[in-house]
This record gives structure tokens, sequence and C-alpha cells, in this order.
């Protein structure tokens, strides 16, 4: 299998972020390609060494769109990659994985994009109906939230707080700009067991750890937290439980973030396309690409 990084605009140079990644998918035995990283920002879809064969696209978050187009010129070159445009924008798309892990994941209600104009005004309450006066929740779009900004775009102590809700409403707006995907989806903020603190956004940091997930099979995982994090003593959730929790998710392969709660077990905190989502700071790149080496990956027919 073949794996795509991002390049710098128009050169067969690896963008300096995935520098990393790129010597340990050698060191693993990977062919590798580019993609011009003006993909990423809606740029045409320039490839470099990308087929044919199977690939699979790791570097920044997509539009699901732009994933597509990608998609479409590693066909056109007689690839394919892992993960077909219509896993992406599944993977990308909250409400589907949601239904998918219901009951092993905080509650949740959200508001899509194109219906925000009209009911901005009236989503303070409709919280409070849906969470109860004095909820905590946590705040993010489809794919992504701001956790680097934690008191400011992300947490909200209490839901009965209107003043407050709409400022951090206002302010992720504003942070996420033109990569705001999907609509706003407000999580509940349920009890997990404490690692740390964040040295610089000061969040609570949590058990969690980071699995990859082929073909339903776990691949690789890692802590999710290092800086400010203490994980001494603690170990992961089993493997076996993990593949039992995800069995829902009918992705060929993602990334699934679970945390530990205070009063025992674990919680599914998020899903992510596993080519997009990152190595945690916790875990080595060099053990995913050995890992993913050895995967059951299977590209579409």
């Amino acid at each position: 299998m073949r794996i795509l990084f991002p390049s710098w605009p128009g050169e067969r140079r690896v963008d300096a972020a995935f520098e990393g990644e790129l010597e340990a998918a050698r060191a693993a035995g990977f062919e590798v390609g580019f993609v011009d990283v003006e993909l990423h920002l809606g740029g045409e879809a320039r490839l470099w060494n990308a087929g044919p064969g199977p690939a699979l696209y790791r570097g920044w978050l997509l539009k699901p769109d732009d994933y597509a187009r990608l998609a479409e010129g590693v066909a056109a070159r007689g690839g394919a990659l892992l993960t077909t445009a219509d896993d992406y924008r599944h993977a990308s798309d909250f409400p589907r994985w949601y239904e998918a892990l219901a009951g092993t994941t905080p509650r949740s209600v959200w508001f899509r994009a194109g219906d925000l104009d009209a009911l901005m005004p009236a989503i303070p309450a409709a919280l409070v109906d849906t969470f109860g006066s004095g909820a905590s929740l946590l705040l993010k779009d489809f794919v992504k939230s701001r956790k680097q900004d934690w008191y400011d775009a992300c947490f909200i102590r209490d839901v009965a707080d209107e003043d407050n809700v709409r400022r951090v409403i206002r302010n992720f707006l504003e942070l996420q700009g033109d990569a705001f995907t999907g609509g706003l989806v407000f999580r509940e903020f349920i009890a997990l067991r404490r690692v740390g603190v964040h040295p610089k956004s000061r969040m609570p940091l949590v058990n969690e750890w980071r699995f990859f997930v082929a073909q339903g099979k776990v691949v690789y995982h890692a802590p999710y937290w290092s800086d400010g994090a203490s994980y001494e003593g603690l170990a992961p959730p089993e493997i076996h439980d993990v593949e039992r929790l995800v069995a829902g998710v009918k992705l060929p392969f993602f990334a699934v973030d679970l945390a530990e709660r205070e009063v025992g077990g674990w919680a599914v905190i998020e899903i992510n396309d596993g080519g997009t989502a990152g190595v945690p700071d916790g875990g080595s790149v060099a053990a995913f690409y050995e890992a993913l080496r050895g995967a059951p990956c299977e590209t579409p027919r």
C-alpha cells in the first residue's frame, strides 16, 4: 500500500509537518507519494507518484468534497484509496457515527449548519430542555472541537448561563472560520478519570487512549496525552472490548478515542477518519507505521 502525504505547494517535497511520518513510513517499507497541500485549501488535486494500486492518504483534514476530488485523482492514475469518498463523509458526519455508538458515548444534540441562522436564538433554551439546568457541556462541530481554547470556545460550565453559552458559541464559530464543518454539536460533560492538567489551555486531562482500527481490528493504540499527564499505573481498555464497542462503525480505517469513566468503564469520545487522525503525542509514529504494515487493509473493488 502506498502512503500519500501532503507536499509543499507545487513541489514533490513533503510538508514539513509530516517529515517524521514520511521517514517512518519509508522505514516500515511503504511506498510514498504526494498530494499538493493546496488541496487542503480548496486548490487543485495535484498528485505525484500516486498510483497504481492501493493507497492511504495521511495528511491534513480535508473537506469531504476535497477528499472526493483526491479520490478521483487517485482513481484516474489506476489507484484506489483505502477510505472511499463515501467512507470519508461518514467519518466526517457526527450524527452518523453517533447513532452507531448510542449508549457508549456522551449524550449529544446537534444543530446543522444550514439551520443555524433560524435556530440560534432558541439554542440556549433548547439545551436546558435537553440536558437540564446545571449540566455542563462540550461544544464541537461535526469533526473538530477547540480543546486548545477550552474555557473560551469548548467548555460550557452551566447550560443555564445563557450569556456564557452564547459567548462560547460565538467564539467557537469565529475561531473555526472556514474550517467549520457540518453544524454545532453539544456533548454532555461526563466525569472521567483525571491524569493531569494541560500546561497551556488548563483543560483537565483524562485517562484517554487513541485506537486505530482497520477492518474492525485494532492495529495500534497509544495514550492520548503527554505534556501535563501521568499515566503511571493506568492501562488502556482491553483490545477485544474496544473492538466490541466499535463493531457498529462500518468504516475500513478509523481512529477512536476512549476515556475511562470515574465510575468505571469506558466512553467513546470521538471517531475520526484514520488517515487524517494524528498519532497522539503519547505514541510513536515509527511504531504506528510498523503496525500499519501488517494491518488487514483492503481497498474497495
